[in-house]
């Protein structure tokens, strides 16, 4: 987005700031279509000034229809940034996969042990998505993957570690904060750290800079 400076001649200079500082407050704010705290987090210290905002979008639809975490995930990301009204919107989305099936946030805490039980000894693939809407239409999106190895869990660890993460974790995807407890699920990971935590934060802010939504 490229601004037009206001004509100024040097006795109006006070008025001409003023003018320049109103035309910034009156440009639509970025909009981060997502209710997560991380991705909140991450945005708040990479400094991206932004409003979030829950996205309306029918995820059941989607995966009855795809069947491949990429394009889930990618898929998720763009309607969630298309479905808010906005200048600029983002949108992401996380999908795991593990022996061949896709997992969903856990629906109780027996469930989460489920999952957990499940992961043991495995590999787990985390794609997580990222994508902006400008005025309602798909601009950009971008995908990666990662894969983090799931060492061997005791039921006793899943129980400990249930009691201290839960209910927190129920609102993650693999049942896992990787900035908490979660890492103790793990004993090798492969991929970048912000796509682990649910969105390419990196790519997310090449775009950003390159729209003239961020400094360059």
């Amino acid at each position: 987005m490229v601004e037009r400076p206001f004509d100024c001649v040097r006795p109006q200079l006070g008025t001409c700031l003023a003018q320049r500082l109103f035309h910034k407050v009156l440009r639509l704010p970025l909009i981060l279509a997502s209710t997560s705290p991380i991705r909140r987090h991450m945005l708040d210290a990479a400094g991206v000034t932004y409003e979030a905002v829950k996205p309306d979008v029918d995820e059941a639809s989607v995966k009855a229809r795809l069947n491949d975490p990429e394009e889930i995930s990618g898929e998720l990301a763009a309607l969630k940034a298309s479905s808010v009204a906005g200048d600029w919107v983002i949108g992401s989305d996380s999908v795991v996969s593990v022996a061949g099936h896709l997992f969903d946030k856990p629906a109780s805490r027996d469930q989460a042990a489920e999952h957990l039980r499940f992961f043991s000894g495995k590999a787990m693939t985390l794609t997580s998505a990222v994508a902006l809407a400008r005025g309602g239409r798909l601009d950009w999106r971008y995908v990666e993957t990662a894969v983090l190895h799931v060492r061997e869990l005791s039921d006793d660890f899943i129980a400990t570690y249930l009691d201290a993460e839960w209910p927190e974790v129920g609102y993650c995807v693999g049942v896992f904060r990787l900035e908490g407890r979660g890492v103790q699920l793990f004993d090798r990971i492969e991929g970048d750290h912000f796509t682990i935590l649910g969105m390419p934060l990196l790519p997310l802010l090449g775009a950003l800079r390159t729209r003239g939504l961020m400094p360059a």
